[in-house]
């Protein structure tokens, strides 16, 4: 699979080696391939070892496999199955696509903001597939990067949606209609129940996840103002402060309107109770000084003009 010009403007696919600053195996591709062939010959060569009773590959299954809810599941899981696999195919075709298609993302978005992609594809998809597929298949850990995987093919259809793959080196299909095809086939998989040992709904979870990563990203999805909104609201320190802030108005507006012939009245006039006093000041402790009346803060200014 490659690309360049073709004919009439299009392009297919070929990661280039030359120029542009284009990196034909990024820093965070680079690693993520090493980290799943390492885990992968720890697992193979686990499998030699025992624990009392026990191998070391079930083990290591047991505690960072995603499990599902009920039978062991750990919160790390959402993000260790992910560099798990069940044979040398699984691994072999997971990362190769992961390179063909997520070198270029990597290369344009830059190496931080791909990792945060794949491992909140990964993480969204190992959700999805906990919640939805006991209602379609049985359960069972859960292991591989598809899911991740499928959200790297999903962004590279949406952001170069008319590069031409292709297939065998020989048929070509635009991305996006091959995306589509796989999308659909992963669906009605998933539906019908088949008991082929692939985990579909956590294809299509880490797919659905990065369609919305990049509506977010694009501006199409408010997700980052609502979080902004949200962070807003529930830190108390801006509380206070937007609070004092309206207390220290309130209090300048009702000082500049009284003119000086009523502050001198207000000097001669001994019927401050000073239990009312006490109770505005308590209201105030309560609810602040925006929340009193004007007959309240005409008493407490009264008072305070006293003192002078």
């Amino acid at each position: 699979m490659r690309y360049s010009n073709y004919g009439g403007g299009q392009q297919y696919y070929r990661p280039s080696f030359f120029g542009g600053g284009f990196s034909f195996f990024p820093p965070v591709i680079k690693t993520l391939i090493i980290t799943n062939v390492v885990v992968f010959l720890l697992m193979m060569v686990g499998g030699a070892y025992t624990i009392g009773d026990t191998r070391l590959s079930n083990i290591i299954m047991r505690f960072f496999a995603l499990m599902p809810l009920g039978w062991g599941f750990l919160p790390w899981q959402l993000v260790t199955y992910l560099f798990m696999h069940g044979g040398f195919f699984h691994l072999f075709f997971n990362m190769f696509i992961l390179w063909m298609f997520g070198m270029e993302l990597e290369n344009m978005w830059g190496s931080k903001k791909f990792l945060t992609f794949y491992l909140i594809c990964g993480v969204g998809a190992g959700l999805i597939h906990m919640f939805v597929s006991p209602i379609f298949a049985g359960v069972a850990p859960t292991i591989g990067a598809s899911g991740a995987v499928y959200g790297v093919l999903l962004a590279f259809a949406m952001m170069f949606p008319d590069r031409l793959i292709f297939l065998y080196f020989l048929f070509p299909v635009k991305a996006k209609y091959f995306v589509g095809f796989l999308i659909i086939l992963g669906l009605f998989m998933g539906i019908s129940g088949t008991r082929d040992g692939i985990a579909h709904f956590a294809h299509l979870g880490g797919a659905f996840v990065a369609f919305l990563y990049i509506l977010s990203d694009r501006g199409k999805l408010p997700f980052k103002q609502w979080f902004a909104g949200f962070k807003q609201k529930t830190s108390s320190s801006n509380l206070r402060y937007h609070r004092g802030q309206q207390d220290i108005q309130d209090a300048k507006y009702y000082d500049i309107k009284e003119d000086k012939s009523k502050r001198e009245q207000m000097k001669e006039d001994p019927g401050i109770d000073q239990d009312r006093i006490d109770e505005i000041l308590d209201k105030i402790s309560k609810s602040g000084y925006q929340n009193l009346t004007e007959e309240e803060k005409r008493i407490l200014f009264e008072a305070s003009q006293r003192l002078k």
